[in-house]
Order: structure tokens, then sequence, then C-alpha cells
């Protein structure tokens, strides 16, 4: 069930109506239940039993490892959640992967081998959701969390339809709490909610859908055209998936806004970013924190000595492409991304050993040079990202560095108004447009002015037929 679909509308507002009309908290939230399991059976009812099952390994799991003061026990515990969880990802996600990689290592090898074709079909949101598991049970047997109240409130932190299918990514520490407490109606945040639905609307229709079609067909037919459009195309694939995710992330904040729960931030202006080091504090940010909570520091941080240093970041960024998909694309994603921070480390280290104190900020001069080469970084990684392959990526890279005129017709003209999208939108976020709007004017006229604005623009600019959200693959 896409968000921005008509089907999706009708659902959230007959749960939306169903949840505020009941007065007692715990029917509120088996409503709530309900109402996502339903939500992802409509994706493939198959899975359910997977995500249910899931689900009740890690909260039997969990209470067992907080009521053990036995450290072998917990550990062993702890394990077990880990296999359950990883295992299962491991075998929908990424099974045929590594099969597929061994027979082709192989046979390059000179060895004659095959494998049986595996049919695995992709749980929806699985990658999101066994995050979330994880980081309960660790918690727990770090005595960071205690265990959730009831089995309700686990299971709903789990499945929590807003965020379930791409996150952002929740940590039970953040969540469980607010399941404990009865939420009451507050026109305030529920009208915010939805205009950060809105936003995000406009985001995945006006901006992510168009230049998507834009991408496929650039990308699709690479020998047409000039070296110019294909690197206009990479650019604009940066601007697809970030309003796509980003905006899938605003619809799931408003969502659960308009419930009467709060979600994390999961983007901050990340093409605004001087460096690579600042872009991953800004962008996926659930998932980005995630992986330095529980793989990073774990594995020493930057505690450890340079070498090591390097080697954790750059294990921590080689699984969070691997997090991505299934493809050598994205472990090269992961891999782009690792190196350039530990290039950025390693000059900074490089500069006080001169005698220079690099300031957190760099010197105003300084600024677009570090703006443009973070950005070039950004669209070489995404240039990975979205390609088939690696043969493909292969491809972009030499058509954008032959300089062929080509032969196609590159839409320029779609292109520059996404651009003046893009541009407008990070300068009222900069600007704190709509701050200074709410200090002005009246907020019921305000609200009524915004909803039709952004009803207009996207009954004037957005595309015919609806697209999946790019992360839903995730």
């Amino acid at each position: 069930m896409n968000f921005s679909s008509l089907t999706f509308f009708l659902f959230f507002a007959l749960v939306c109506a169903l949840h505020w009309t009941l007065r007692k908290h715990e029917a509120r939230k088996i409503v709530l239940l309900a109402a996502s399991y339903w939500f992802y059976g409509a994706w493939d009812e198959r899975f359910l039993f997977l995500i249910i099952g899931s689900s009740a390994v890690d909260y039997v799991v969990g209470a067992a490892i907080a009521r053990s003061d036995d450290a072998v026990r917990r550990k062993r515990l702890l394990i077990t959640s880990l296999v359950v969880n990883l295992g299962a990802l491991a075998i929908f996600k990424y099974l045929g992967f590594f099969v597929d990689s061994a027979v082709d290592g192989l046979t390059r090898l000179g060895f004659e081998a095959s494998a049986p074709t595996l049919s695995i079909v992709l749980p929806v949101g699985i990658s999101f959701y066994t995050f979330q598991t994880l980081s309960y049970t660790i918690d727990i047997y770090r005595g960071e969390l205690r265990p959730a109240r009831s089995a309700v409130d686990f299971f709903l932190f789990v499945a929590f339809f807003p965020q379930l299918v791409a996150g952002p990514i929740v940590r039970a520490r953040d969540f469980l709490p607010q399941l404990e407490v009865q939420r009451t109606l507050k026109a305030e945040p529920f009208f915010l909610g939805l205009e950060l639905f809105m936003l995000g609307l406009f985001k995945k229709l006006v901006i992510a859908d168009s230049v998507g079609m834009l991408v496929d067909g650039v990308y699709g037919e690479l020998g047409e055209h000039a070296a110019w459009e294909v690197l206009c195309a990479a650019i604009g694939f940066c601007f697809q998936i970030y309003a796509d995710f980003s905006g899938y992330s605003d619809m799931a904040i408003g969502c659960a806004a308009m419930l009467g729960y709060r979600l994390p931030e999961n983007f901050r202006l990340p093409y605004l970013s001087l460096s690579i080091t600042d872009y991953w504090r800004r962008w996926h940010i659930s998932l980005s924190s995630w992986f330095r909570d529980y793989l990073y520091i774990p594995l020493g941080g930057n505690r450890r000595g340079v070498a090591k240093t390097y080697r954790n970041l750059i294990a921590t960024f080689l699984l969070t492409g691997l997090w991505h998909g299934a493809n050598w694309t994205f472990v090269m994603f992961g891999a782009w991304n690792g190196g350039v921070l530990i290039l950025e480390r390693w000059w900074r280290a490089l500069r006080r050993r001169l005698g220079h104190h690099p300031s957190p900020s760099p010197h105003v001069a300084w600024v677009p040079v570090c703006w443009v080469l973070a950005t070039a970084s950004t669209i070489i990684s995404f240039i990975f990202f979205r390609a088939d392959d690696l043969g493909h990526a292969i491809d972009i890279f030499r058509r954008i560095a032959s300089g062929h005129p080509g032969y196609g017709q590159f839409p320029w003209r779609h292109f520059v108004y996404i651009s003046i999208w893009m541009v407008a939108y990070h300068l009222a976020c900069v600007l704190k447009l709509g701050t200074r709007l709410r200090a002005r004017f009246d907020p019921w006229f305000l609200r009524s002015l915004i909803y039709t604005v952004y009803v207009l623009l996207m009954a004037a600019f957005a595309p015919f037929g609806e697209r999946p959200f790019i992360y839903f693959q995730f």
C-alpha cells in the first residue's frame, strides 16, 4: 500500500478516526496493531508470520535477558536473538547474492560451477524492523533498557505502520515510553503532522517521481545521450532519492504525529553538508546512528589507534552499503563513502601535525570548495547506488568522462524546473520561512493556504502513474 495512493489515504483516515474515537488507551493500541498488520499484509500476507515470529522471539528473549543474572545465559540469549534475526535477513535478502557471487568467483578461477536459481521474495521492510528488534535486545543486554510492559506494546513498536516498511528506524527506548502514556488529541501537533505529510507527498510526486522518469530515460539509453546529459541524470538521481526517501520519512513522521506519536528526525538538509563526515550526520540519520552505536563503537570506534579506526570505518560502511541491497554496487557505495571518510580523517590529522588546528567549520573562503567536493563525492556514490550492476556504473562514469555530444533529446527544461524546486525548498528551510510565516499570519489561514498550494502544485506537476518509494526494496 503506497503512501501516495488513494487506498492509503482512505485507510489512514479510517484508522485515525477510529483511534481518536476510542477512549481506552489499550483499545487504541490494539486497533493500531491490527491496522499495522493489515497494512503489512496488504503487501504480501505470506510474510506476516515472519514479522510476528521475529517479534515473538525478541519479546521472549528480551524478557529472559532482563530476568537473568547469569552472564553466560544472558550472552546465549543475546546470541539467539542475533542468529534468528540476522539469519532470517541473510536467507531472504542475501542468500541468492552470496551463492551467485561464489559461483561467479569459482568460474573465474577456472572451475566448473553452477547453482540452482533461487527465487526468494524479499519481505518488504525486513531490513528496517530487523534492526529495530536487534537494538531492543542489545539495549536490554547492556542494561540500558527495561523490557516492554506488555506484548501489545512490543509488537506495536516493531510493526507500527507509518515507519514499518522504510523507516525511520525507531529505538525502543524512544518509542516504548510513548506507548505507556495515554495520548491526547491536540490540534497543533495534529495539523503540523498533516503539513509534514503534505510536504512529503509533494516531494514524492512533484520532485522524485518527475525526475525519476528523466533519470530512467537517460540511464536506460546511455549511448544516446551526451556526457553532460548523463551527468545531469546523475545529479537528478541525487534529487530523486533525497525527495523520495526524505518524502517518505516526512509522511511517516506526519502520520505518527496525527496519531499522537513522535518518530525521530531522519534527514537534516544533507546536501548542504561541507564534508562527507557531516553528510552522514544528516543523511538517513536513524540508520547511520544505528551503525555507529551497534557496530562502529563496539568495534572500538576511534579509541584504538589510527589503523583500527580506519578498519572500523571501512567495515561499518561496507556493511552500511550491503544493508541497502544484495548487489556489488551497494558494496561499492559503502566502500566509496568509507574511503572518503578515511581520507577526511587523514587530512585533518595531517593539518594538525603541520601545526594547523582545523575548526569545526571551514573558513568562509573555503566553504564553496568544501561544498563542491562533498557534493561531487555524493554524486559519485549515488552513481554506484543507482546502477544496475558494476558494469553499468563503469559505463556511466565512462560516458560522463568521454565528453560525447550525444544523439538524444534531453528534457533540459524539466531538469531546470526540478532544480528550482530543490533550491527553493532548501532556501525555505535555511531561512526558516515556515516559522516566519507562522509568526505573521493566523495559523488557520496559513494552513489553509499551505494545503491549497500543495494540492494545486501536485495537481499541476505530478506525473501520472504510481511509482513505489525507492527504499521499499530494502
